[in-house]
């Protein structure tokens, strides 16, 4: 393999430069912001609620303690964290996209949750936090955006206590045929149409259906947790697989 195809990754279907890709995404990400809550309960017609709830559920996060929501973009999870940890605990939304966290400020504010929530922009592969500090960290449609997917898993293994736990929440690959078909149909035809009409941008929107794509499968996302340290990993199968969430263990 040669040096320039070793520096290369995926943007959507498009092979660029890695140390491009970042920039590629922000500039997504900044063009979606404003309208990414209102996206987010027409595309999937409100069901992202579901999913984030029975993220919620599975967390097992208890008052006292310290969760980072990480791409935690317009900050669902992390208004329903801060209620749970309380004023004992500690929630760090992080994003490295500033456009996506000064929304997700806003919005908290206006819901008023302030005191136990701070507000990070960080880098996925590169997180600045001390190793063993988190009891529970989640990323909610964020991690097939990272450009080193290994690198940010192990990152994340880092900064977790012994015993915490990872949550992914991403879109994955629907288990029955027909639905697949659907999916396909939809991703690539409907949702730019979409995103050109709700959002005026088809072509960020484009991005996202082809990066779901690209995105490893539920069995090749659980291996590539278990190869930087996480135990008891599984996956539980949404909406017949057009996402899954992922839970890992640090023990």
């Amino acid at each position: 393999m040669s040096e320039t195809e070793e520096n290369t990754t995926h943007f959507g279907f498009k092979t660029v430069e890695e140390d491009k890709k970042v920039e590629l995404v922000a500039e997504v990400f900044h063009s979606v912001a404003a309208k990414y809550d209102v996206m987010n309960d027409v595309l999937s017609m409100g069901i992202h609620r579901v999913w984030k709830r029975f993220t919620i559920d599975c967390s097992g996060i208890r008052k006292g303690q310290k969760v980072l929501d990480l791409a935690g973009g317009t900050g669902d999870l992390t208004a329903k964290f801060s209620r749970i940890v309380g004023n004992e605990g500690h929630v760090v939304l992080a994003d490295i996209n500033d456009s996506m966290l000064k929304v997700g400020r806003s919005k908290l504010r206006d819901l008023g949750i302030e005191g136990n929530v701070e507000y990070v922009q960080a880098n996925a592969e590169e997180l600045p936090f001390p190793d063993n500090h988190f009891d529970l960290v989640t990323i909610a449609f964020g991690l097939r955006n990272v450009t080193d997917k290994d690198k940010a898993l192990a990152s994340i293994y880092r900064v977790l206590k012994p015993g915490g736990r990872l949550l992914v929440l991403e879109f994955s690959k629907p288990i029955y045929k027909p639905v697949s078909k659907f999916y396909d149909f939809y991703s690539f035809n409907i949702l730019p149409k979409l995103g050109k009409l709700i959002a005026n941008d088809s072509e960020s929107y484009q991005y996202l259906a082809e990066s779901i794509r690209m995105h490893p499968n539920q069995e090749t996302l659980k291996e590539m947790m278990n190869n930087v340290g996480f135990e008891g990993t599984e996956f539980f199968n949404l909406s017949a697989g057009i996402v899954a969430l992922h839970r890992g263990y640090k023990y």
